[in-house]
């Protein structure tokens, strides 16, 4: 910043030609961004002292809050806090504009989607989406087919993940419609910020998220208002061992609904009740943060602890609604994602505001062989991966590591996909007591119920490890707060 050392260029890219990140903060000429101006004069009156104090004082407020994830696997323990950074990200109003109408096209159109291809399929007739593509892939719940969802809302909550390309423009990584985590981090790293930056918060006019947890229940609650006037909401866990067991929690606590597992479900003639200390009570709407498989033992799978048996019987017999629909799933695999402007296109009539990352399906012959001539250059994943796990990096991987994964490849090419090695953006972030830049991407969150609402806030997620492209918090990344602008004054945060 500008009285401050800071190393801005995190180095060319690895791949030839490749243009360079697109940096949060300064343009390619170095002056500070304008909707940065404010933080950059605040950091640059701070000693390197006072920044590390104000760091502590954030992992202080994470620790005290219980804020924490679990890495399975991990030789150390599992449970951790959240690696969390000092410095904001900061986005200008105009540039969530188009974001917001993005991200509520795609929802729309995504849901229609779901719809369609769990009734009449016509989206598979018409040949825009391959019929085989949609009904092998392990996501496609055949019991949902024909079955009302109120509001024809499948996805309630979706996660979608945006990345900035480095001519400045958004675009859509990924959408996750199934059980999105995150949330509980973005809300908690607002109330952190607002007391780490106090003045430069209040000065900025960041819009408000406070409302989130109200906003969720509004959902859920629009769900089965049609047919019960104040409808009974529960967050389904599978447990304190979960990963986003707290968020979980954290969730239920702040909507003031009851938090329940599998165990504590009773399913009697079709309708589904909590066992509490006066009795049975009637379940209306289940926000559940379980997979599809493990819902239901009578369903699903049936070596299952995790659900309740006749659950999903329950459902099919419009008793209670599962937030979000099982099956969900299916319009976010990675390889449905490539047709996406496709389904947009065909249901909306409009092109997608928010483009695609350009996708090779290694399902087709000539991009399988495009993908293997090229891992060197390529991220490959696996269509039903998600965590950063199931994923080569092909310009950090060894050659070893390359030719393992393309005897995989091609050992099932149907399970696999592969993109550009795209340069994330790039944000400030205080490592070490410095100041420099780490590739950044987000996660906004978006409800769908009686209407579409798309959070004024996102989840920005950090690769700590210098040069890295990975974000995930499984594979060691972390966060930082997300300040979005406001247009109007009367949109900010209090």
């Amino acid at each position: 910043m500008a009285e401050r050392s800071i190393d801005t260029d995190p180095g060319r890219s690895s791949l030839s030609g490749a243009a360079l990140p697109y940096n949060e903060m300064q343009t390619a000429e170095g002056a500070i961004r304008q909707h940065y101006l404010a933080l950059d004069r605040r950091v640059a009156t701070l000693e390197p002292e006072d920044l590390a104090e104000r760091q502590k004082t954030l992992e202080r407020f994470f620790l005290l809050q219980g804020i924490t994830f679990t890495v399975y696997g991990a030789e150390s323990s599992t449970e951790r806090i959240i690696p969390t950074d000092l410095l904001p990200r900061i986005i200008p109003a105009e540039e969530w504009a188009r974001i917001e109408a993005g991200l509520t096209q795609r929802l729309c159109a995504l849901n229609m989607f779901l719809a369609d291809i769990y009734g009449e399929q016509q989206i598979l007739m018409d040949g825009v989406v391959p019929r085989e593509l949609v009904l092998s892939a392990p996501s496609y719940r055949r019991e949902m087919q024909n079955l009302f969802v109120p509001h024809q809302a499948y996805a309630n909550v979706c996660g979608s993940d945006l990345i900035r390309q480095p001519n400045g423009e958004f675009a859509v990584l990924e959408d996750n419609l199934r059980v999105p985590s995150g949330v509980s981090y973005m809300l908690a790293n607002r109330e952190a910020s607002r007391r780490t930056f106090p003045g430069t918060f209040r000065a900025a006019g960041v819009r408000a998220i406070d409302r989130y947890p109200d906003l969720l229940l509004t959902t859920l609650k629009s769900m089965a208002a049609d047919w019960r006037p104040n409808p009974q909401v529960v967050v389904l866990t599978p447990g304190v061992y979960n990963s986003a067991y707290y968020e979980h929690a954290y969730l239920a606590r702040l909507m003031g609904v009851p938090l329940v597992e599998g165990r504590d479900l009773v399913v009697h003639d079709n309708m589904v009740y909590m066992r509490t200390t006066t009795g049975l009570r009637r379940i209306d709407v289940i926000y559940r943060r379980v997979d599809d498989d493990f819902i239901d033992p009578l369903t699903f799978r049936r070596d299952s602890g995790l659900g309740a048996a006749g659950l999903f019987n329950a459902y099919r017999a419009g008793n209670v609604v599962i937030c979000n629909a099982p099956g969900t799933g299916v319009a976010d695999d990675k390889a449905v994602y490539a047709y996406v402007p496709e389904i947009i296109r065909y249901y909306l009539g409009e092109d997608a505001i928010l483009p695609n990352i350009e996708t090779y399906l290694c399902r087709e012959p000539a991009q399988l062989s495009h993908v293997l001539a090229n891992l060197d250059k390529l991220v490959v994943k696996a269509v039903g991966a998600s965590g950063g796990y199931g994923m080569l990096i092909g310009p950090h991987a060894s050659a070893k590591e390359r030719a393992d994964f393309g005897d995989a490849i091609k050992a099932d090419p149907e399970n696999y996909i592969a993109q550009p090695t795209i340069q994330l953006s790039t944000a400030p972030c205080l490592m070490d007591g410095e100041i420099e830049p780490r590739h950044v991407d987000l996660r906004p969150f978006i409800l769908s119920g009686d209407k579409i609402v798309v959070t004024p806030g996102a989840l920005t997620r950090v690769a700590l490890k210098k040069g890295s492209l990975v974000v995930n918090s499984s594979q060691g990344g972390g966060s930082k707060d997300t300040w979005i602008l406001a247009a109007d004054p009367k949109d900010a945060q209090l």
